[in-house]
């Protein structure tokens, strides 16, 4: 798959995409219901996109617009490096990204600084607050890894982005709104972008090697 010809977060409005990404903010809100502190802007992580695409949407419902990022996914889902997620997982060590809602809570500072603690909702992501699974910044989620290797680095199953992207996502995701990870897969004319076969399909509790190298960090480490 080609890289972005803009490295950087993309806006794209308007599209088919967004309005179906504009459902499923709606939709997880009015699942979430009154636990929610604000319904402003809903984060949608599309999985289903390899990680050299700018997959993490900020979908403002009240401007009527998406903003879309880079970010990461685990490592444990993603063993063979190749920038595709195979599967998720809520089982702690897996080092793997969790599909679901989350409710984004107050910012606190970890191993790699400020970072938002996430709490899962659903019984596919129970485990992400015992599983330190957190927003944060990482270098390995910055433009510069993504143009030198082709993809990015992978995190223990945090939600990792550059460090502008982030500065962003604690001003407009933190405090009290729904994020929905799953695997998607759209692109911006609505329709599902292709993967390779390989673990097409694969929604498998895997509890890998340890990481190595980049993945060594805890990323969500309190």
């Amino acid at each position: 798959m080609a890289l972005p010809t803009r490295l950087p977060a993309q806006v794209r409005a308007g599209n088919p995409r967004d309005a179906i990404l504009a459902e499923i903010a709606k939709r997880e809100q009015e699942k979430a219901g009154s636990i929610l502190w604000r319904t402003d802007i809903v984060g949608i992580a599309d999985f289903g996109l390899r990680s050299s695409e700018p997959r993490f949407h900020f979908v403002n419902l009240e401007a009527g617009r998406v903003d879309s990022y880079l970010v990461t996914h685990g490592s444990g889902s993603d063993p063979e490096h190749d920038g595709w997620l195979n599967w998720f997982s809520n089982v702690p060590e897996s080092l793997c990204t969790s599909r679901g809602a989350y409710m984004t809570y107050g910012w606190y500072t970890g191993r790699f600084g400020t970072s938002i603690r996430l709490e899962g909702l659903e019984a596919d992501n129970s485990n992400a607050l015992d599983r330190a699974i957190v927003m944060h910044r990482a270098d390995y989620a910055e433009p510069a890894h993504l143009a030198r290797w082709g993809r990015l680095g992978r995190s223990n199953g945090c939600f990792a982005m550059g460090d502008a992207d982030f500065k962003l996502a604690l001003l407009q995701l933190g405090g009290g709104r729904v994020l929905f990870a799953d695997r998607l897969g759209l692109a911006a004319d609505g329709t599902t972008v292709p993967r390779p076969a390989q673990g097409a399909g694969q929604i498998t509790p895997l509890t890998p090697q340890p990481p190595r190298g980049e993945d060594i960090l805890n990323p969500g480490v309190y």
